[in-house]
């Protein structure tokens, strides 16, 4: 198969599975961007481990719709994203493909892994930028500060709710049986709004917790 036939291949499928999620579907361009960050981390992933699941088809089931999802949820207004334990970038590469006018930040700690986020954002030409330490220690307030699946999920949360600035908001991907624990670790200064599902899973969900302009920051 010719590199453009896998292109075109990944495009029809990543589509196909965003339409089976009520999804709309990527445009061309978008979609060609996309299928591009997937063989650059299929590439590297043969190498090191980006991700646990390891074939095309659960990546793109698993990662790329539930963080295309994310992206779409957003609302509008949002200029700066933090995106605290970025991994192999989800959600944050797709939100920075998916929302252009979004400044997103990187934030990863392993060396491996942030110098794969480093060569997509110069690959897909991206308006991000890798941070290479621990997230916690950043002093920046984002409008935007996001978590899937990172370590020690509820300590994690609660140093994220701190990088949030005032009116901003902490955006979480996890299950329905996690998510009571991770909002009492985010703190009382977070109104949360209604629970989104997300696709792939019956028990993942999307939070939102915008905090209050009248709670000091942490």
């Amino acid at each position: 198969m010719t590199a453009g036939m896998e292109m075109e291949s990944t495009i029809e499928r990543l589509n196909a599975l965003l339409a089976g999620a009520s999804l709309e579907p990527l445009d061309a361009e978008l979609a060609g961007r996309v299928a591009d960050y997937l063989a650059l981390l299929m590439k590297w992933n043969a190498h090191m481990n980006l991700t646990a699941i390891r074939d095309e088809e659960g990546i793109l089931a698993r990662h790329f719709v539930e963080s295309i999802a994310c992206a779409r949820a957003l609302p509008a207004g949002i200029r700066t994203l933090l995106d605290f334990g970025s991994g192999a970038g989800f959600p944050g590469v797709p939100i920075a493909l998916c929302r252009p006018e979004i400044q997103v930040t990187l934030a990863e700690s392993q060396g491996k892994k942030a110098a794969f986020l480093q060569e997509a954002g110069r690959v897909l030409e991206l308006r991000c930028q890798v941070y290479g330490q621990r997230a916690e220690e950043l002093v920046a307030r984002f409008d935007c500060v996001t978590l899937r699946a990172v370590d020690r999920m509820e300590r994690a949360v609660a140093s994220a709710a701190g990088l949030v600035g005032v009116g901003g908001l902490l955006v979480l991907m996890t299950t329905s049986d996690e998510i009571a624990s991770l909002q009492r670790a985010a703190g009382a200064g977070f109104i949360w709004l209604e629970l989104q599902a997300l696709p792939g899973g019956v028990s993942r969900i999307l939070a939102l917790g915008r905090r209050e302009s009248g709670q000091p920051l942490a």
